[in-house]
């Protein structure tokens, strides 16, 4: 097999340790040479060091955890790095050992067997740890905000049968009230707005109940850990905005396309980058985000079509874009949600909408163009033909003679 990168090294990364592979090519022979450096600075500099006096120019590792990102930026500039997803690189079963791992990955990298991925550089790494910690932030809100929901229920105060938000303005100045002490529910229905769907009747029906100190007592301190949790929130966000400025042209052109509201096209930006060239084709971006079929086929028979999995902080909001950008009226995305829900469902639906929004997106920081929306009526322009046959059969259908002739 030809032999790529004539000096090259395999890092098998840990917490503690680096056990790296040096792979020369000396005389038409490959020699090996394996050492082990601590992860500290100064083992990382003595690993850099040791590499470039070797004459290293290549070097690849796996993606373990977050150990391997101190090792990438300590020799990020020195050597061409790869990183490598470790379910691609398993060597051979039964030889399980450090030097091992190290000696498979310096020989895969040598030959150019590595498929490497996607590292964003440093202001969209940085741009990432910002959004994905936001949204964690929002999940634990929502994990508050259920166990709100399960005390009262404890409590027998059906509020959110009544309220569909607990947590807006009513809702907030009802669950302060409880926490006070107040339990006449018709008193707390009149902290209610009066644009709630809800009479005033039905919701002091609904806030008669059975609270307790202990009721009080929990309510309170996951209220006063979702308001906490907020302005750690709005922190984020000001520190979003900061980071995102030089992108400030970009954001506002994806968010001309339907569904992607500020938040998405931050995370969308987080996640991809900005520049296309990682991915050759707008392909090779959905398959990196799980958004295409698997191919699953054997003996003739495709087995499976379901789109792998990929991408955990960007496909679920795409394909929750997907779902808000199916109800933009007169629009192409709700054409495509519409002629694929009738064959396919409504999920399956929402995930090729969102491959839809990815990949226009993809052209857009590509070529550096604009939102233009193919039209409601784009699929019956592609083949008008087809489009007549198909209403001419409905027509049919209903019992009517139909001649279909070409206008003049």
């Amino acid at each position: 097999m030809k032999t790529l990168h004539r000096r090259c090294a395999g890092l098998d990364v840990h917490k503690k340790e680096v056990v790296a592979c040096l792979r020369l090519v000396i005389r038409g022979k490959a020699t090996y040479e394996v050492r082990r450096f601590a992860t500290t600075t100064r083992g990382l500099i003595e690993l850099a060091d040791w590499l470039g006096h070797a004459g290293c120019t290549h070097v690849a590792m796996e993606a373990t955890g977050v150990y391997w990102k101190p090792v990438w930026h300590m020799l990020e500039g020195r050597f061409q790095q790869i990183l490598a997803n470790a379910a691609h690189i398993k060597g051979v079963p039964g030889r399980k050992s450090d030097m091992n791992d190290a000696t498979w990955i310096a020989d895969l990298l040598a030959h150019g067997l590595i498929r490497a991925s996607f590292v964003p550089p440093q202001p969209i790494q940085e741009l990432r740890d910002l959004t994905r910690t936001r949204k964690q932030l929002s999940r634990e809100i929502v994990q508050h905000t259920q166990r709100i929901q399960a005390v009262l229920e404890e409590a027998n105060v059906k509020l959110s049968s009544a309220i569909t938000d607990i947590l807006g303005a009513s809702g907030r100045r009802i669950l302060k009230a409880i926490v006070a002490g107040e339990t006449d529910p018709a008193k707390l229905s009149e902290l209610g707005s009066p644009r709630l769907a809800a009479t005033k009747s039905e919701l002091s029906d609904a806030l008669l109940g059975r609270v307790r100190p202990h009721h009080q007592f929990l309510i309170g301190q996951h209220l006063k850990t979702i308001e906490q949790l907020e302005e750690t929130i709005a922190t984020f966000d000001e520190r979003i905005e900061a980071a995102l400025e030089p992108f400030r042209d970009i954001v506002e052109r994806l968010k001309e396309v339907p569904g992607l509201s500020q938040t998405s096209a931050q995370i969308l930006i987080a996640e991809i980058g900005t520049d296309m060239r990682q991915f050759p084709t707008a392909g090779h971006l959905l398959s990196w985000a799980g958004l295409i079929p698997r191919l699953d086929e054997s003996a003739g028979k495709r087995r499976s079509t379901r789109v792998r999995k990929g991408a955990p902080w960007l496909k679920p909001v795409l394909v929750q874009a997907a779902w808000a950008a199916s109800r933009k009226k007169n629009s192409y995305f709700e054409a495509q949600f519409l002629r694929l829900k009738a064959r396919r469902g409504p999920k399956k639906a929402a995930v090729a909408v969102a491959a839809s929004i990815l990949t226009t997106a993809y052209h857009m920081l590509a070529d550096g163009t604009y939102y233009q929306d193919l039209g409601v009526d784009h699929f019956a322009r592609l083949n008008p033909s087809r489009t007549a046959a198909k209403l001419a059969t409905r027509i049919r259908n209903l019992g009517f003679h139909v001649e279909i002739r070409p206008a003049a």
